[in-house]
């Protein structure tokens, strides 16, 4: 078991002989803010004493009277009101380490009570190309679902395209009039976009125009067989760009279910919502109204339009019903911008006024979590776009990273074959933008900036997979020695660095708690700096031998760490570069 958690049972013990009737969940240890205080911390004797109007340093010293964690701590110590310090002695933290050098774990462990948890993410629109706007979404979800997956969450991703709507009524006049095969054939995506934006536009002065989309859609929506079987051609040329796109990217889902799938479900779940009472007529259309939500009073929720149509929100609550009650999960997430926060509001609220009056054995009623992000601006503080004003495509900022990468890798090695560098560059220039990405507070807008995504120094990917390759190439000197041995730390920066790779498990689970991949890049970058003053203040390959065994070692478990680290944000590592 690791150290932490030792003394989170520890602690569990002593309060409860102090507080039988306490609330014991609350008192998890988390790192220490300053190391100059301690290792862990704990601070929910603060809360537990203001709740029962105690004084929280006498109710400190009272568990701390019963509290033994001697085999763990060289000390702890009670700070401020009711703060609990404690510092690793160095034989638990040289038994951790070397628990993880024998592979029993890797500084963090699965969850003892495992939850199934759905992640929406990325869904792009069909017949359009994937932009820029789609890669936090996709980049975000897909490393919330790698960190939940390594701690043992059941997960299921869920790729909801949009593959239905009025959109598709332009698209079928411009298909049946002014489709260009060999267009369509070189480039699909690019071919629909044009066919859209040219029945958009001839559609806003032409009411013929208009008038004939409503009718294709119209066909489309009774599946008038010639109308389906365009569609289905547009959705599955859609998908192929989609597939290379995540192909690419290193993205897997579980289920792709566009709107599409939802769209037979719509009209049953209005006429239930009215039949309950949730849902009642306003001015032609069918609206939710929040009575009892003070906040959402003033944001009722149509759910059919005056003209009888669906919209998004019908569309998504027929979606958290087909999840729940086909996947039961504890928690379901979407991860989309920021400006949907108002939208799902007041979906979530709705869904669980219905979902209240049904019995629990149903469909329970999962945790309901909107992980929004901010926009991606450029260097001028506003939304990313090409020099002509366009939406960037995601395939061209791709191919832009790799070639960038390609260029820098060229310079500093311009020796290796060509297929090495550029193998080197894919991984590397696909790695700075994803990271560069995930790195800030993901509801912050962040500059899009490809000097310093790309840079070798500073909190970057190319820095981080840099580390991972230096470690590598300290073990090619040492021609394949065995890193098992007795790890010893002892001067002051082995210290530092074994106490790091303690807690890779807790940024893992704050990252799952708090939906924030940040919390991990930021470790990492801390972890690699640790290293470096490690290894430039500890000799490794020439240090004497049991204090080279020790020290190969505690450098294996950084690069396993990086590794895994990166791999959970989605980030390939390189043995050279």
């Amino acid at each position: 078991m690791l150290p932490h958690k030792q003394i989170e049972l520890q602690l569990a013990t002593a309060v409860r002989n102090a507080l039988p009737d306490a609330e014991l969940s609350a008192f998890l240890v988390r790192p220490c803010p300053d190391p100059k205080f301690g290792d862990y911390q704990c601070n929910a004797l603060m809360a537990l004493a203001k709740a029962r109007k105690l004084n929280p340093r006498q109710l400190a010293a009272d568990v701390l009277a019963k509290l033994d964690v001697s085999e763990i701590c060289e000390k702890v110590e009670s700070a401020g009101a009711g703060f609990l310090n404690f510092r690793l002695n160095n034989s638990a933290l040289e038994r951790t380490l070397e628990a993880a050098a024998r592979g029993d774990h890797l500084f963090f462990e699965k969850v003892a009570q495992p939850k199934t948890v759905v992640i929406d993410f990325s869904s792009p629109n069909a017949a359009k190309p994937m932009h820029v706007g789609h890669i936090r979404s996709t980049i975000l979800g897909d490393a919330l679902a790698r960190a939940l997956r390594l701690l043992g969450h059941r997960v299921i991703t869920d790729n909801h395209i949009g593959d239905w709507g009025t959109q598709f009524g332009m698209l079928l006049v411009g298909w049946k009039r002014f489709l260009d095969r060999n267009a369509l054939s070189r480039d699909p995506v690019a071919e629909m976009e044009r066919l859209y934006k040219l029945v958009n536009a001839a559609s806003a002065t032409d009411e013929t125009v208009r008038d004939a989309a409503r009718l294709e859609l119209v066909k489309l929506q009774g599946a008038d067989p010639a109308n389906l079987g365009i569609w289905r051609e547009m959705i599955g040329l859609s998908q192929k760009q989609f597939d290379e796109i995540y192909s690419r990217l290193g993205v897997k889902f579980d289920h792709a279910l566009g709107e599409s799938f939802y769209n037979p479900k719509l009209k049953s779940l209005v006429e239930e919502l009215r039949a309950r009472g949730l849902a009642r007529e306003s001015e032609g259309a069918t609206v939710v109204f929040f009575d009892d939500h003070p906040q959402l009073q003033a944001h009722p929720l149509i759910v059919r339009k005056s003209d009888g149509g669906f919209n998004y929100a019908t569309t998504d609550l027929a979606t958290l019903a087909y999840r729940c009650e086909t996947w039961r999960p504890d928690e379901i997430i979407y991860v989309t911008d920021g400006r949907q926060q108002l939208h799902f509001q007041q979906v979530f609220a709705a869904f669980r006024q219905w979902r209240s009056q049904l019995p629990a054995s149903h469909c329970q009623l999962p945790k309901l979590a909107h992980v929004w992000f901010g926009s991606i601006l450029g260097e001028d503080g506003k939304p990313f776009k090409t020099r002509s004003g366009e939406t960037v495509r995601l395939a061209d900022l791709l191919d832009e990273a790799e070639e960038r990468a390609f260029q820098i890798v060229s310079e500093k090695n311009p020796g290796l074959p060509e297929a090495q560098r550029r193998d080197i560059a894919r991984v590397v220039g696909l790695g700075a933008v994803k990271y560069a990405d995930l790195l800030p507070n993901r509801q912050s807008d962040y500059v899009f900036s490809w000097e310093k995504m790309l840079a070798l120094n500073g909190n970057t990917a190319p820095y981080l997979q840099y580390a991972c390759a230096r470690i590598r190439s300290i073990f090619r000197k040492a021609e394949g020695e065995s890193q098992k041995a007795e790890i010893v730390p002892t001067a002051p920066q082995e210290i530092a660095l074994a106490k790091q790779l303690l807690n890779f498990g807790l940024t893992l689970e704050a990252v799952a708690e708090e939906h924030r991949p940040n919390f991990l890049c930021n470790y990492l970058f801390e972890l690699a700096g640790r290293f470096t003053a490690f290894y430039e203040n500890c000799p490794v390959l020439k240090a004497a031998e049991a204090t080279r065994a020790s020290r190969l070692a505690l450098c294996d478990l950084t690069a396993r760490v990086l590794k895994q680290g990166l791999d959970t944000l989605g980030i390939q590592t390189l043995e050279q570069m």
